[in-house]
């Protein structure tokens, strides 16, 4: 913007006039301040508007790669046309669409369509050619025919298939067992966290078998260390146990003797 040409007549002495060219100038300046804001603010947006674009196309492809890649059924390529002999008249063979498998039934639990059920899923799988990928996708697709009233009962069925059917008595022979369990490599606060849980699940009360337990299970530097204390063994309280196993693990560290 062109700035206003002062008149030949100014003056030094103030007058309204001069008020008015100054705020003039003030205004001018203030409006190429204005442009200059205007024009910075653009340049950002165009910018942002280009990030945008890109994050928008990285996201298109991420979703194009987790998508399932759709089943394409090759067409089978059509025959020459030749000419018949004269002495036949041969009709083409009407082309018969294999129809697919249909979608298994809502499994509910009943043990007595559980082998209907599972032949079902088998078969509709085999026919999808690869519509099903990976192990994984097929699971999914299993468990949403799956009808389970709640989560409750989800939980009481999962239990009742997968986990022991006496978790007291696997727990206390897996205490007992050297070969199943032991400190061995695990820092002693894992070792002690996994014991508690176990002793619980045994349901092992405090006292001298307790402490005889954790004391076969310690690292052998341990429990040789704790064995040749003078002063401060410990009782039969697990908790003693657990305390004086901790101090001397610490000792320990700080020799390197692990």
């Amino acid at each position: 913007m062109t700035q206003p040409t002062i008149p030949a007549n100014f003056s030094d002495a103030s007058s309204p006039q001069d008020n008015a060219w100054n705020h003039l100038l003030a205004l001018e300046t203030q409006v190429q301040t204005t442009q200059t804001s205007l024009t910075l603010h653009i340049t950002e947006l165009a910018g942002l508007r280009q990030t945008t674009d890109t994050i928008s196309h990285s996201l298109q492809m991420l979703l194009e790669r987790l998508s399932p890649t759709p089943v394409i059924t090759p067409t089978p390529p059509t025959p020459p046309e030749t000419n018949p002999a004269p002495c036949f008249n041969v009709s083409a063979a009407p082309h018969t669409k294999i129809p697919h498998s249909a979608l298994p039934d809502t499994y509910d639990g009943d043990w007595a369509g559980g082998e209907h059920f599972l032949q079902s899923c088998v078969t509709y799988i085999q026919l999808s050619g690869e519509a099903f990928a990976s192990d994984a996708l097929k699971i999914s697709w299993v468990l949403s025919y799956m009808n389970f009233i709640n989560w409750e009962a989800f939980e009481t069925d999962f239990q009742a298939e997968f986990f022991s059917l006496d978790p007291a008595k696997t727990a206390a022979l897996s205490l007992h067992n050297p070969n199943q369990y032991g400190q061995e490599k695990q820092s002693l606060e894992d070792y002690i966290n996994s014991f508690c849980a176990l002793a619980e699940q045994a349901g092992y009360l405090d006292g001298l078998q307790l402490c005889l337990t954790f004391h076969e299970g310690l690292h052998p530097t341990l429990m040789e260390c704790i064995n040749n204390l003078v002063e401060g063994h410990p009782n039969n309280s697990i908790a003693t146990w657990y305390k004086v196993a901790c101090d001397q693990w610490q000792l320990m560290e700080l020799k390197h003797e692990l």
